[in-house]
């Protein structure tokens, strides 16, 4: 575990702002004012409350384009896609800083999300709000594997670009934390494999008991009536 811990720290800042990510972007500093033309304005979206309708504030975002673009104030379009948040809070304030002395740059990704999909106790698609999150942690929020989920064979799909590639993670081994998808990407997809006895019980109907009782009360009730 020592020897692994060097390359986990590395797969946590490895990921990379991609197209229709959304982010929101704060530019705050000592001067106020100054930094007023760089934030769009605070929006009031409806939310139910305990006394009806009522106002949420919430940050504007900015939606990535299928080009890696931003059009962001007064810098105009910026192009985003490929580079990791801290790269993009560099690049951000070295263009501000043209504008404004010492900027504070805060970039979120609000649309972070993972798929589990398969032999789980919870499947579906989850939100995490912290842009980080490991293999383990998405299987746990999918209420772990089931017993007939193969745990040596699990299947992570990954859409970098216009490209999909896809890798086999080996939960009994050590050496898959030392994978580069132990910590997963936005929008990455997780499926877990049935076993064996599964698919075989799968191929059989699943109703054959219910008919096997009802055909047993027939054949009872026509060995009564005959005698």
């Amino acid at each position: 575990m020592p020897e692994l811990q060097s390359t986990i720290d590395a797969a946590k800042t490895n990921l990379k702002i991609q197209p229709n990510d959304l982010l929101t972007i704060t530019v705050s500093a000592a001067n106020i004012e100054a930094v007023q033309p760089f934030n769009l304005p605070v929006t009031s979206a409806p939310r139910i409350g305990d006394m009806g309708i009522q106002g949420n504030m919430q940050l504007q975002s900015y939606l990535v384009d299928s080009d890696g673009n931003i059009e962001f104030p007064v810098l105009g379009t910026v192009h985003v896609a490929g580079l990791t948040r801290q790269e993009l809070v560099e690049k951000f304030k070295t263009e501000i800083s043209r504008y404004v002395q010492n900027p504070i740059i805060n970039i979120k990704l609000v649309n972070f999300q993972v798929t589990v999909l398969g032999e789980v106790n919870r499947p579906g698609t989850f939100t995490v709000p912290d842009e980080r999150i490991s293999l383990s942690k998405a299987l746990g929020m999918a209420g772990d594997l089931t017993i007939y989920g193969r745990r040596d064979n699990i299947m992570i799909l990954r859409e970098t670009g216009d490209t999909k590639e896809y890798e086999y993670v080996d939960l009994t081994q050590s050496d898959f934390l030392n994978s580069e998808y132990y910590y997963l990407h936005q929008n990455d997809v997780v499926y877990i494999e049935p076993n064996q006895a599964q698919m075989q019980g799968a191929s059989y109907n699943r109703n054959a008991s219910v008919y096997i009782s009802i055909a047993s009360v027939l054949i009872s009730l026509a060995i009564l009536l005959t005698n």
